[in-house]
């Protein structure tokens, strides 16, 4: 399969390096001309996965045209925030066959749209796919073990990006689950903020074990609310993700959350990150007002991101919210 990464940060960047040891002729396209002369000279992304070697048979391009000539695939690989832009300019250039893959786990503000929803507003009539599942970066550029779940709604197209991208150190389950997918990867960003903020008060096990599961059990509410499966939330894409995001070294919405459990500002605690569930604290609560969903973590995530609540005020509200059955 001819295989295009939209995207040179260290994920999509990850994700192209993958291709190519997995014998796809891959394409990469960066927004930065030097992160792709970089990948070009070099074989290194030296901005956004420094010190990783990458294939020699990775090529990189700063003019998305260039980048999408001939794509069975595209793998869209960008912030939420950029994503319907993105997906607006690839239109006039991608091959009119090709699957969009969206990596992207965010949702957009505005609309409140999953990624997929984003891509086929703004470009019809290509099948498209999700990619989700626990997976660091640097880890699956490092080729270690990696477990992650492509999904279509269509599962012959989730089957189709299934065996491409499934190799001895890169296991891909299929799913017909989009919304579950999406949603799950989205929200688990929300809960690893909180989970970040746990640590960074110097809480314990305890602590981060209750909020992982009361975590799960919200956006389980949201997510099959709006049409996703339980098993989904059990799941890789759910489960998986969560627990790696919350307590994961490598996870930026968790070094976000340690930053403001220390003391700093936002601006500080997310300087220089790409951490999505910052915006996405909006999103979940703007759906879950409308859905008439309990979301009290995002609810208290959001009081602490955009209304000056502290993060310890907000976990203590969480302990103290009145007693329910399980």
């Amino acid at each position: 399969m001819r295989v295009s990464v939209v995207g040179g940060g260290a994920w999509g960047t990850a994700l192209a390096s993958h291709c190519a040891r997995a014998g796809l002729a891959v394409r990469l396209w960066a927004r930065e001309p030097e992160v792709a002369q970089a990948i070009n000279g070099r074989h290194e992304n030296t901005l956004f996965l420094p010190g990783v070697p990458l294939p020699k048979e990775l090529v990189a391009f700063s003019r998305l045209g260039d980048a999408l000539e001939d794509a069975e695939a595209a793998l869209v690989v960008v912030p939420s925030e950029f994503s319907r832009r993105i997906y607006r300019e690839l239109r006039p250039v991608l091959p009119p066959e090709a699957v969009l893959v969206s990596a992207t786990k965010g949702l957009e503000k505005d609309t409140l749209r999953r990624m997929s929803e984003v891509a086929a507003e703004e470009a019809p009539g290509h099948p498209c796919a999700v990619l989700s599942g626990p997976s660091f970066a640097l880890e699956v550029a490092r080729a270690l073990p990696t477990a992650v779940v492509a999904a279509a709604e269509d599962h012959a197209v989730a089957q189709r990006i299934q065996r491409a991208l499934a190799t001895r150190t890169f296991r891909v389950y299929s799913s017909e689950d989009v919304v579950g997918v999406e949603l799950a990867g989205a929200l688990k960003n929300v809960i690893a903020i909180a989970a970040g903020i746990v640590d960074g008060l110097g809480f314990g096990h305890n602590t981060v074990a209750a909020l992982i599961t009361r975590g799960l059990a919200e956006i389980g509410r949201l997510a099959e609310a709006l049409g996703g499966r339980p098993e989904t939330l059990s799941g890789l894409a759910g489960l998986g993700d969560l627990v790696l995001t919350c307590t994961g070294a490598l996870s930026r919405n968790r070094r976000v959350g340690q930053g403001l459990g220390r003391g700093l500002s936002l601006a500080d605690a997310g300087a220089g990150l790409v951490a999505e569930g910052v915006r996405t604290t909006l999103v979940a609560c703007d759906l879950a007002r409308r859905e008439g969903i309990e979301m009290p973590i995002a609810a208290q995530m959001k009081a602490v991101l955009y209304e000056d609540t502290s993060p310890r005020d907000a976990l203590e509200a969480l302990m103290l919210r009145s007693l329910k059955r399980e």
